[in-house]
């Protein structure tokens, strides 16, 4: 294993932090397989009664990291399916964790990052943290991540910021339901332990039992035909003249074509 998760455990307590700070904590395909196998893991461990995502630095997950978006700027739509399936089985092994899960956001939030913290149970959130779903931008769109941002977020509220790409801050995160507590950086560590010690308090057959409730209850499943149509969706505009030419003048730092016209 890399040096880019650290995993510790307390009091029934176990937390999966992003150390990638340099970065933002942006992932590649060697963290999306990390974290992918930490909450494979931490799933078969009995003693674990609550799991928290965390991270080092000023954000929380930046989305994307830049050598691994050049990597992919000229994926053929077969290497782009194989790709975004990794990226689609890391998010459901979040979702699908038996055990709550809780996302400490202690830092901005960008593009795939959104994923992260929509697939855990509930999330935290500092009140300088800013979120924003910047895929249009590059001539994509967050598809791998969709279904779980829309669960959290209503679909409502992903028309506008799936659309426009605006940046919008933890205030309007919790308003829209991303997050379920917005806390001063002094506060966050106490918040989230209120939580947890919520958690582990709780029966912990009870708690599976009714994590499980609500993704049975709650709108439509995320079942393989949806994890497919999302995949091929990010493989097809990722392939695409326009995602080529986003990706590229975002990796060039130059204007897209669109906006020259």
């Amino acid at each position: 294993m890399s040096n880019a998760l650290k995993i510790s455990t307390q009091g029934g307590v176990h937390t999966i932090r992003l150390s990638r700070p340099e970065v933002r904590n942006a992932f590649n395909d060697e963290v999306i397989a990390e974290l992918k196998n930490a909450f494979l893991a931490v799933a078969q461990d009995p003693s674990v009664r609550c799991v928290v995502l965390a991270a080092e630095g000023p954000a929380f997950c930046a989305g994307a990291d830049l050598n691994w978006m050049r990597r992919m700027a000229d994926y053929t739509r077969d290497e782009n399916l194989a790709d975004a399936g990794e990226l689609a089985a890391m998010l459901q092994a979040i979702y699908a964790c038996p055990q709550p899960t809780i996302a400490r956001v202690q830092g901005d939030v960008y593009a795939g990052g959104m994923g992260l913290v929509a697939a855990c149970d509930m999330a935290v959130s500092v009140d300088t943290a800013n979120y924003c779903l910047s895929e249009v931008k590059l001539g994509l769109i967050p598809a791998t991540i969709s279904p779980y941002v829309i669960r959290a977020m209503g679909a409502r509220a992903a028309h506008r910021y799936f659309l426009t790409a605006e940046r919008f801050g933890a205030a309007e995160a919790h308003r829209i339901g991303l997050v379920h507590e917005v806390v001063a950086a002094d506060a966050l560590d106490a918040k989230v332990a209120e939580l947890t010690q919520a958690l582990v308090s709780a029966s912990p057959h009870a708690v599976r039992a009714c994590k499980k409730l609500v993704q049975d209850v709650a709108e439509r499943e995320i079942n393989d035909a949806l994890v497919r149509m999302t995949v091929e969706g990010i493989a097809d505009i990722r392939a695409s003249a326009e995602g080529k030419e986003g990706v590229q003048s975002f990796l060039q730092k130059r204007i897209p074509h669109w906006l020259m016209s």
